[in-house]
């Protein structure tokens, strides 16, 4: 179906402020059925705002909102749901002690206190199944689910709602690259049938692949509207950021295979999902680990600092071999390991306790550094820039940037020797990706060794010197240099041999 002439939803010079703080000014913007349009700024940006007013979480300060040619008060979500204007926030709103199946009920149109319509959960289920989520569970409760089925469950509670303008803010951030094709199948039928979709992402090959038409929103005003394809990524980000950034990820030395070791892997294992992983992890390089979720890399970052027990094989540290039973032995001065987890909000930071107590959290317990003193974090949050109004401003308050500077700061502070991390730029703006792949860099030229785990094959691409790609809890092929593509990259992923030569040591199971 065609872009609609009419605009579902249209924005007339609407301005959000919070005291002094204006977080969008004079805003003009509409979204039509039958098109996907994408919405693109740094953290801070005003995209957040945007959704939260067509979605009735906020109202605006001056302006005003029409749906379908009228003006509207969107009194609450409520309000905006019975119109159709359905929104997948970026923080996920399940419920954690409420099973998939209630999270699925709660709020949904025809349903109220003594009054379920099952039909919902049967469209969810049916949705699950296309995109890989058919062994979730209805009864299974969303705490116990991994970040990638949870914003699973997010998606198909959105599309299962029958919207007329599906609003998604980073909703594939948490899945690798099959699911999010699959996902992306689902939202062109609904714009095919005449859905208008509003479609938030920080990952530009996702934008290229998905959007018909995009907007740039830059310190609170919307910057231009124009079909994908107009312009080049140079001349994106510069809209984005207000200077040309010419190279989002930072350039690569010539690995050096002599370098020394710092940390080794030899048929490492645990229980039944993983199997026989062999990696070398070399002062100066950073090695990725990808492959479709769940297959296993999430367990060789845990199992590294210490959150398995009875895993198997031989792990070396300084040519001698070490048992890693627990996280205070990970992060001790002799092994000098950090992990920086998939899950920030729940894994990585206390959001209610300050940034300074947050900051503190990783030299607790250690006799070699004065955790409360916070010159030992300041050059690193200088170095990322991180904007807050002190120390003792609570993490909540910060943007998804800001907050994984901080998860990150507290752990460079100690000095690591070996760095994990699980997906550390998921749903961030680009500025700030630029300056974590910065500092990335920076420290591996420095002599530390880093292991990066992302579901975003770009990342594998142009900031890893190599890549050990898993399926079904092994590696099934080892990359490097020029075989580093997003084709092998997914052709591994899937078990699928490529055709491509493999690096020296590759596996195919």
């Amino acid at each position: 179906m065609p872009k609609s002439e009419k605009a579902i939803v249209r924005l007339c010079g609407v301005s959000k402020t919070y005291g002094a703080t204006k977080a969008l000014t004079d805003v003009d913007f509409a979204c039509f059925g039958g098109e996907i349009h994408a919405i693109l700024g740094e953290n801070g940006a005003g995209k957040s705002t945007l959704m939260k007013l067509v979605s009735g979480v906020i109202q605006p300060t001056a302006g005003c909102i029409e749906i379908d040619g009228s003006e509207t008060q969107l009194a609450g979500p409520a309000a905006a749901i019975s119109r159709g204007l359905i929104c997948m926030f970026q923080e996920l709103s399940l419920v954690p002690d409420l099973t998939v199946r209630e999270n699925l009920m709660l709020g949904a149109p025809g349903t109220s206190l003594g009054r379920l319509d099952g039909n919902i959960v049967a469209r969810a289920q049916d949705i699950l199944a296309k995109i890989d989520g058919a062994e979730i569970r209805m009864k299974t409760r969303v705490y116990d689910l991994s970040l990638a089925e949870r914003q699973q469950v997010e998606i198909a509670k959105a599309l299962s709602r029958n919207p007329r303008l599906l609003i998604l803010d980073e909703a594939t951030s948490a899945l690798n690259a099959s699911v999010v094709q699959k996902v992306f199948h689902l939202i062109r039928a609904e714009r095919d049938r005449g859905v208008g979709v509003l479609f938030i992402s920080h990952r530009f090959h996702e934008i290229e692949a998905l959007a018909d038409s995009i907007s740039i929103f830059r310190n609170g005003t919307h910057v231009e509207t124009f079909d994908n394809g107009a312009y080049d990524y140079g001349a994106i980000i510069s809209k984005m950021v207000g200077q040309r950034i010419d190279d989002l990820f930072p350039p690569k030395r010539e690995p050096d295979p002599n370098a020394a070791e710092v940390l080794s892997l030899d048929g490492f294992g645990w229980e039944d999902t993983l199997h026989d992983v062999s990696i070398v992890l070399r002062k100066g390089q950073i090695t990725g680990l990808g492959g479709l979720d769940g297959q296993g890399q999430g367990d060789v970052l845990q199992g590294l600092f210490g959150l398995l027990k009875g895993t198997r094989g031989q792990c070396i540290m300084g040519g001698e071999p070490v048992s890693i039973r627990h996280p205070k032995m990970a992060k001790s001065p002799a092994l000098s390991i950090a992990l920086i987890p998939e899950d920030r909000k729940t894994e990585g930071l206390i959001l209610d306790q300050s940034i300074a107590r947050n900051l503190e959290l990783a030299a607790l317990g250690m006799n070699t550094i004065d955790a409360t003193d916070p010159a030992i974090y300041q050059p690193f949050l200088d170095a990322l820039e991180l904007k807050c109004d002190s120390l003792d401003q609570p993490v909540s308050q910060l943007s998804g940037g800001n907050q994984q500077k901080v998860a990150l700061t507290k752990w460079l502070a100690l000095g690591p020797r070996c760095m994990l991390l699980a997906d550390p730029t998921r749903g961030i703006d680009v500025k700030t990706k630029t300056q974590i792949y910065a500092l990335l860099r920076r420290l591996a030229d420095s002599g530390v060794a880093i292991l990066l785990l992302s579901t975003d094959y770009e990342e594998l691409i142009h900031l890893c010197d190599e890549t050990h790609i898993f399926y079904n809890g092994r590696i099934t092929r080892q990359l490097a240099g020029a075989n580093i593509t997003a084709e092998n990259i997914i052709a591994a992923s899937l078990n699928i041999p490529s055709k491509e030569p493999a690096t020296r040591g590759s596996v195919h199971a």
